[in-house]
């Protein structure tokens, strides 16, 4: 049958989908919900429409990984709010505050005694620092546009009424460097035998013109801005990577990048000093110069040789903390003992202190107070997670064991410390009112269902005490403990029809005070029936996916529905732990931008995140048997809708985004069982990414079979279903440039099979401004509609 000329020919204007999809797009979005430190206020972002492709077109500059917009010395295609309401905790009426026409707001920064919050503010030449007074309801700029943003927060509270300590261009630096016009000379790399091999980064430097331009763009100077818009210099220009204060406010600790750089790594990775300045600006300690880290071992959990992770203790006024690699960083290298983490206090002219040592990779440290920090382990090969419950005052070996799981284990998992501000303003554990328990805001996973709880751990006997669960058909989540005994919580609700909103309970008399009262945006959602359904495969693991279909829809008198599979596998090395449901089928689920569920408008079912789980226990690699493991899945959730009813088996599409897009094209090779297939932003020859991918940390080298086996591109004439491939023009992530998509519609095409490329300008890796995102839609309705859709 021929491809009907409306989707054959090529389209050179963007396209909107059809109604009601389309008046969906341009309604209005639900606001972001910030409650303030203290617990005083209640702001909303006011979230923006999507932007006009004018705005992501915008020039920029693509260097050492990143890419920035030369106008503004901000990001390229920043993502940001338009608007700020105010009102107090538990207040009905919100104060609009008064911005700029077509505000583009980021860098949103409590300040520490929650008096303030500021944010910066895009114009065409430059970012702003504005700060909103909260009491007063008014928002002042403090300076013109001079900040430097491309990399890294640019401003940072002081204490108290202090202002905020914020990186700014450096003045007098002129125009940025021109390109030569004649090539100076051959861009020229080496390598004397050393084993340096690295993932697929984009954007990197590329020539000395891309590295004139890094030291343009990323030169900066640190500033205290006071609240009166008093600027103080305080240092010379340097390439400032990130700068930030001690709880006291009266260190800094400053990490700039200096050469050589690297044509073959990012930003990241580029030499890095660190140093503590004081509040004159004056350089006191250099912490660490740490070299070019080019030759980072591939295995998972390895790391930077040297100091890393180096930031403030939050307990303490001016105590610094890092963290050093006891094995080299080399993930593959025996050892008893992985990381050591060290403190410093001030004035840093002491030794440092070595407070613990983790034996698998340290992951993250939670302060409290001088007898107690909670530090994370892991190690990704195994799977395994440890928490420590560890004495600042006694370091050594008397760290307490508190929770020992595979960290992909949701049943498992005991839920993560509740913090609160400290002495400091900064994040601390919150402890009961008797300093003897803390508190764990848990997911609430089981076979049941997903229940989030409140739990009380005793330090001293880990007994455990169940506070609060959410319960019902109403999905509820800890936000805020607002006593020292637990009793008094800010929790957020939603259902499958009310979106999620604020609300303030007392479990000790049962009291419930709405602080939000926002209403679903898309009421035509409200009766789409959501349903978490189960199933199994052929080896006994257990599926889940959600099921969505359209209001009304009966399967005994309707019929069997056309039926999108939406889906992205996931490695685990414990079939149990694979089997879990982590989903609970009493959230708000809405659609947004380009998601599949738009599709339920127009008449189909949509199969939303079956489960793929890719399994290799014990020695065996998760990918060895990757194909077989994926057919197999996506036979038993076919199984599953056409003993139902809800599919016949004979209009099905597969699609994705990303590695779900890989995965529709795997499916397309490798089976029978679609109809057609969208692939989105996808990689799809696994030799253009030999140093791994995904969770497969072997190289091209080592296991060629692999590589190639998973590859649909190398299967590309078993694809004889019709096949959408979109991406991204711009597409920075790592492994899925555009060639890819180029490269898999050449061989399709090539070889005879019904293939359509669709290459979306000045967009991502996802896609953003509403001329794309129309655009797409537009093409999977299309799409499906010819492809699918037809009589069973």
């Amino acid at each position: 049958m021929p491809v009907s000329a409306q989707i054959d020919q090529p389209v050179s204007t963007w396209q909107n989908p059809p109604e009601p999809i389309v008046s969906m797009l341009d309604a209005d979005q639900l606001p972001a919900v910030s409650i303030s430190p203290d617990n005083q206020w209640l702001v909303e972002f006011e979230r923006r429409a999507l932007p006009p492709i004018s705005e992501l077109a915008e020039p920029w500059v693509a260097i050492a990984g990143t890419k920035l917009n030369p106008a503004t010395w901000g990001p390229a295609q920043e993502a940001s709010y338009k608007g700020i309401t105010v009102r107090p905790l538990g207040a009905t009426e919100s104060t609009p505050i008064a911005l700029p026409a077509g505000a583009r707001i980021r860098n949103l920064y409590w300040s520490y005694d929650s008096r303030y919050l500021a944010f910066t503010l895009t114009q065409a030449d430059g970012i702003e620092p504005w700060v909103l007074d909260l009491a007063e309801a008014k928002a002042t700029p403090l300076a013109g546009p001079i900040l430097n943003g491309v990399y890294n927060s640019p401003c940072h509270w002081l204490p108290g009424d202090d202002g905020m300590i914020c990186k700014v261009r450096p003045q007098g630096l002129g125009a940025p460097p021109t390109e030569p016009t004649v090539p100076p000379g051959p861009i020229i790399e080496s390598s004397q035998g050393r084993v340096a091999a690295t993932r697929t980064y984009t954007n990197l430097l590329k020539s000395p013109h891309d590295e004139a331009l890094f030291e343009y763009y990323f030169s900066a100077q640190l500033a205290h801005i006071s609240l009166a818009g008093d600027i103080t210099l305080l240092d010379a220009p340097s390439l400032i990577r990130d700068v930030t204060v001690s709880p006291d406010g009266q260190w800094l600790l400053r990490s700039t990048v200096h050469r050589p750089f690297s044509y073959q790594v990012p930003l990241g990775r580029f030499p890095v000093r660190y140093e503590l300045l004081n509040r004159r600006g004056e350089v006191i300690h250099e912490l660490a110069d740490l070299p070019l880290a080019d030759d980072i071992s591939l295995a998972f959990d390895s790391v930077r040789p040297g100091k890393r992770n180096i930031s403030w203790r939050t307990d303490q006024p001016a105590t610094l903390y890092w963290v050093e690699a006891l094995d080299g960083g080399d993930a593959n290298t025996p050892a008893d003992h992985r990381d050591g983490l060290y403190t410093l206090a001030a004035p840093f002219d002491g030794n440092p202190t070595k407070l613990w040592r983790s034996t698998l990779r340290f992951q993250g440290v939670t302060w409290s107070n001088d007898t107690l920090a909670i530090a994370t382990e892991a190690w990704y090969d195994s799977r395994q997670l440890k928490t420590w419950a560890i004495n600042p005052q006694a370091p050594g070996p008397e760290a307490k064991l508190l929770d020992a799981r595979d960290f992909q284990d949701a049943y498992a998992n005991p839920g993560t410390p509740v913090t609160m501000p400290g002495p400091y303003g900064r994040s601390v554990l919150q402890l009961s009112g008797d300093g003897t328990s803390l508190y764990l805001s848990g997911g609430g996973a089981s076979p049941e269902g997903v229940f989030p709880f409140l739990d009380r751990l005793n330090l001293a006997t880990l007994e455990k005490e169940r506070l609060w669960q959410a319960e019902g058909e109403i999905f509820s989540q800890l936000i805020r403990i607002l006593d020292g005994n637990a009793q008094s919580l800010i929790v957020c609700r939603e259902s499958q029809t009310s979106p999620s909103n604020y609300h303030h309970i007392n479990l000790s008399t049962g009291e419930d005070t709405p602080l939000t009262e926002l209403v679903d945006p898309l009421a035509w959602y409200a009766d789409v029936q959501k349903e978490i359904v189960r199933y199994p495969r052929a080896d006994d693991v257990t599926l889940t996916a959600t099921l969505y279909l359209p209001p009304g829809y009966d399967a005994t008198t309707d019929g069997p529905l056309p039926t999108i599979f939406w889906a992205y596998p996931e490695e685990f090395k414990d079939r149990q732990v694979a089997s879990q449901n982590t989903r609970s089928e009493y959230t708000f689920t809405r659609p947004g931008r380009d998601s599949v569920l738009f599709l339920l408008t127009q008449g189909y079912a949509v199969l939303s995140g079956p489960t793929m789980p890719i399994i290799g226990e014990g020695d065996t690699q998760p990918n060895d048997t990757y194909i077989e493991q994926l057919v197999s899945s996506a036979e038993a959730a076919i199984d599953y809708l056409v003993e139902r009813g809800v599919s016949d088996g004979s209009r099905l599409a597969i699609g994705g985004h990303s590695y779900g897009a890989f995965t529709a094209a795997n499916l397309l090779a490798h089976s029978d069982l679609f109809q057609a297939g969208i692939a989105r932003s996808g990689a799809y020859n696994r030799t253009l990414t030999p140093f791994g991918f995904q969770g497969e940390q072997r190289t091209f080298w080592e296991t060629p079979e692999t590589y190639l086996t998973m590859s649909p591109f190398i299967s590309a004439e078993k694809i004889n279903e019709p096949l959408l491939l979109i991406h991204g023009a711009e597409d920075t992530n790592a492994g899925t440039y555009p060639l890819q998509s180029e490269r898999l519609y050449e061989a399709v095409k090539g070889l005879g099979g019904t293939v359509r490329y669709v290459s979306l300008p000045a967009e991502g890796h996802g896609y953003r401004s509403r001329e794309a995102v129309g655009h797409v839609l537009w093409e999977m309705v299309e799409w499906l509609d010819q492809h699918v859709k037809g009589e069973p």
